[in-house]
């Protein structure tokens, strides 16, 4: 039997620990991310409505925050128990990757694909990531106990636990192409100058619509913006033509 605790609660999982890891057969069903999901027919709505909580509107998402939180707490006490913070942000970082694709978040969450095979699938996962054993077990809890749903509140949740923790800022920088090490330093550099931050993360994001340039994003829940991209420049000259009047020398 494998336990995470935070006090006062603690989370069993009922599924064998990841380092036995038991080969499942699945059918070969290929997506973006490189993993093969069993064969799953499932009815698509034709709105995607809000996975966050089981509860409806502010207060569902609420309870969701809330409930994401103490699995965020209880995950960041078992890292810090064995000294394994830093890899276990890099876990999640994997995972929160693996998750992003549509394919993979709805096998989890569908009520109609069995335990078994969503814990086959998490096998397959740590196989193919080398996610620690903490870690792993931390997934098989969450589908033990239905709420892998929760992953990406959780993930964004044990983030800001971690930059608690050791004191670091989260910047996320944007820009249309990859960006060269050199100049994410000055840039991480440029963050802790203005926030004072004893460290500064990295998180790079492409986006093709910035035209040039880049926007680097920081602060609490990323409020603080400083964007130096062409796309900005473009609106700002399309802001100005369209308030000011333009006056013609007679």
């Amino acid at each position: 039997m494998a336990a995470l605790q935070q006090t006062p609660i603690t989370f069993q999982s009922r599924s064998p620990p990841p380092t036995q890891l038991i080969p499942g057969t699945v059918a070969k069903i290929s997506f973006s991310g490189g993993l093969k999901l069993p064969k799953l027919t499932l009815k698509l709505r034709s709105k995607r409505t809000s996975r966050r909580g089981r509860g409806g509107g502010v207060l569902g998402a609420k309870m969701a925050d809330s409930a994401a939180g103490s699995y965020a707490n209880a995950l960041a006490d078992v890292a810090k128990s064995n000294e394994t913070l830093e890899q276990t942000t890099a876990d999640l970082e994997k995972i929160e990757k693996i998750f992003d694709d549509d394919a993979v978040y709805d096998f989890f969450v569908s009520p109609i694909v069995s335990e078994e095979k969503k814990r086959e699938l998490v096998d397959e996962i740590v196989s193919s990531t080398g996610i620690q054993p903490h870690v792993a077990n931390f997934l098989n809890i969450l589908v033990d106990m239905k709420r892998i749903e929760l992953i990406k509140d959780i993930v964004k949740e044990f983030e800001k636990v971690y930059n608690t923790l050791t004191d670091t800022e989260l910047a996320v920088v944007t820009s249309v192409v990859k960006l060269e090490s050199q100049h994410l330093a000055q840039i991480a550099k440029g963050v802790q100058r203005l926030t004072g931050a004893k460290n500064v993360r990295i998180k790079t994001v492409i986006d093709e619509s910035l035209v040039a340039g880049f926007t680097i994003r920081y602060g609490n829940s990323g409020s603080k913006l400083i964007d130096m991209s062409v796309k900005k420049q473009l609106e700002d000259i399309a802001a100005q033509l369209e308030i000011g009047d333009i006056q013609l020398a007679v």
